[in-house]
């Protein structure tokens, strides 16, 4: 009976669960949010700073979310909001065009690497192709990579994207927006972390399994297929997979 090795199992585990994180936290538009109170009122409010509670001045807590691809903004407490391709200097700020690419190649080469697995593991035959499954996860490994890059950049610069130092505006009419990392960033972290651990547990693939040999002729290898040597093969609970050249 042919025991496929906990690694493998590993591997071809945990390299979908990866990509399945990592294309939610691509297509979803809360790689950053941030919010701002704006006071909005009738003409008995004029000269009301931020969030005035006097005449007719009513708060309202606005919520902005940016992703790769969507930008979103919301009124909080209701359900006014809109979501919109992103646009402007956002979406040609070189750091979030590097994301894209970073983020699209890998989950090309994750979805490739674990077709490959799934050829190499091949649990409905006795002898699984190492390499072809070693070579999976080495692209599953390198899309893990490539998406922490990702995520890296876009969280070092997360404040600075899409934003002109020469025009900033300094209105309490047009508060400034606290920016912060959001859910879609976490999801992209942990399934880029599955991508690395999964692929890592494939590529021990390339390491073979020892060989025992002969005890009555040590110079020949044995494999369980072979019946040259009684002292193996008669063994019933040899385990077919781990002696398997």
């Amino acid at each position: 009976m042919m025991h496929t090795p906990a690694s493998m199992v590993m591997g071809i585990v945990f390299a979908p669960l990866g990509l399945v994180l990592v294309f939610t936290a691509a297509i979803t538009p809360q790689w950053r949010e941030g919010q701002a109170r704006l006071g909005v009122g009738g003409p008995g409010a004029k000269g009301q700073g931020l969030g005035g509670r006097s005449g007719s001045v009513e708060a309202l807590l606005l919520l902005r979310s940016d992703g790769l691809w969507e930008s979103c903004l919301q009124v909080e407490r209701s359900e006014l909001k809109h979501c919109w391709p992103v646009v402007g200097p956002y979406k040609w700020d070189p750091r979030v065009r590097l994301a894209q690419g970073l983020v699209l190649t890998s989950l090309f080469l994750c979805g490739t690497g674990i077709v490959l697995a799934c050829i190499g593991v091949r649990c409905w035959t006795d002898l699984p192709l190492r390499g072809v499954a070693a070579s999976g996860g080495l692209l599953v490994v390198t899309a893990g990579l490539l998406s922490l890059t990702a995520l890296g950049v876009y969280t070092h610069n997360l404040r600075g994207l899409g934003v002109d130092p020469g025009r900033r505006i300094s209105s309490p009419r047009f508060p400034h927006l606290s920016l912060h990392p959001a859910g879609s960033l976490y999801f992209g972290w942990l399934g880029s972390c599955l991508q690395v651990l999964g692929g890592g547990a494939l590529l021990f693939s390339f390491k073979r399994p020892r060989c025992p040999t002969c005890p009555s002729r040590p110079e020949l290898p044995v494999c369980p297929a072979c019946s040259s040597c009684p002292e193996i093969t008669n063994k019933t609970d040899m385990d077919v997979y781990e002696v398997s050249c």
